[in-house]
């Protein structure tokens, strides 16, 4: 290898050079030359999509298989080096595209017609979707109706377009969206009917508002039906939980007793053959887990509790056998010092943002546990947006 050849992509989707140099759009292989152009490698890729690179939903389409899958794991690669650690990185496992089953794609009326997409890359304009490769069949097909929708409905303010494929089928909440009277009301019936919508929420300012649910809306986790909340969080791919859930009952089998802490709905506390205590601060979430529990007499017990003010403490966490904890983007570095310090036989760890795994793993090693294993995952297809699920052992 020269020295203006690419080597890595870097965690914000830039070509590398042995020297340091950047090169946007650029994959493993390419050559940049002095004037700054590119020669293209064997892992550069046409990108399938007329959006790209315009749009910021995918960063990277133009990698191949294998270049894609080398930056899932050298970002979760970096992130620890940066912390220097080191650890056992797994085959990553990465979602095929069109499949993903949730979205937040913008609306706006511009021009006389409505806009409805991803936002472009660093900027607010929306990239109004006439293709895409990463959303599954079903959640597109909704877009172009959808505008019609809205047009019809007056839309006027930008507002955001939140799409979930629950078990019933569609599930669509649109905020900033006022529909009053009877014809507003009369289409939206119409389009839910015609296009096979679960559940059509609606926020004009002042609160969720369900317009359309003929059947309570649910979401399978673990083989049990929850309800669903508008707008809830939800793993991006089946593919994508079915192998964050695979990695926690792999690192806590044997278990007996389980905390899982930012239980969410309940993806791994529904999973997790043990008894199992549920934290989370989001009291529709942990509502909608705790029902599901009950109805199928499982022995999940949940606590209403905000994790970043009121962590576990290390008295608490030592009446587990194992933890599981998956924190939102900024980690949880609080409950990572108490976690450091209990008797904890393993600590499962799932993340959506390597950096702050890698600071709270630091401070997990700190405290005398070690890094068994590291599973990368990558879930949302051809971004720079990484996930991982992680072992720990004292």
């Amino acid at each position: 290898m020269t020295s203006d050849t690419i080597l890595r992509v870097a965690a914000r989707g830039d070509g590398v050079t042995a020297d340091g140099r950047h090169a946007a759009f650029a994959a493993p292989g390419d050559s940049l030359h002095a004037d700054g152009t590119l020669s293209h490698g064997p892992h550069h890729q046409t990108p399938p999509c007329r959006h790209f690179p315009e749009c910021g939903g995918c960063q990277l389409q133009h990698l191949d298989d294998e270049a894609y899958a080398a930056f899932v794991t050298d970002r979760v690669a970096s992130a620890l080096a940066g912390q220097e650690l080191a650890a056992d990185l797994r085959a990553p496992l990465v979602s095929p595209p069109d499949t993903r089953r949730r979205a937040t794609l913008h609306a706006e009326a511009k021009g006389g017609r409505i806009l409805l997409g991803f936002t472009a890359e660093k900027s607010h304009a929306i990239v109004d979707l006439r293709e895409c490769h990463v959303l599954a069949p079903a959640l597109f097909a909704i877009v172009a109706p959808l505008r019609g929708l809205l047009q019809s409905l007056g839309f006027r303010r930008r507002g955001d377009v939140h799409l979930t494929l629950a078990d019933q089928g569609l599930d669509v909440m649109v905020s900033n969206l006022t529909a009053d009277g009877l014809d507003a009301a009369e289409a939206i019936t119409a389009f839910c009917e015609r296009h096979g919508v679960a559940r059509f929420t609606i926020d004009g300012g002042y609160g969720l508002e369900t317009r359309w649910e003929p059947r309570p809306v649910t979401i399978t986790l673990g083989g049990q039906p929850v309800p669903l909340p508008p707008a809830s969080f939800l793993q991006a791919t089946q593919e994508g939980e079915d192998a964050l859930v695979a990695a926690m009952r792999e690192a806590t089998q044997g278990a007996g007793t389980i905390a899982d802490l930012f239980a969410g709905l309940g993806t791994f506390s529904l999973a997790l053959p043990a008894r199992v205590y549920a934290a989370e601060g989001a009291r529709d979430a942990l509502a909608a887990l705790k029902a599901a529990a009950g109805r199928a007499q499982l022995p999940v017990f949940t606590e209403h509790r905000d994790l970043y003010r009121r962590p576990l403490t290390v008295a608490e966490l030592d009446r587990f056998d194992a933890i599981v904890i998956d924190p939102p983007r900024a980690g949880a570095r609080d409950q990572a010092e108490a976690l450091a310090a209990c008797q904890a036989k393993v600590i499962g760890y799932v993340s959506c943002n390597p950096s702050s795994f890698a600071r709270d793993a630091r401070l997990l090693v700190d405290g005398g546990w070690r890094i068994d294993w590291v599973q990368p995952v990558g879930q949302f297809r051809w971004s720079t947006h990484v996930e991982l699920a992680a072992r720990f052992v004292r």
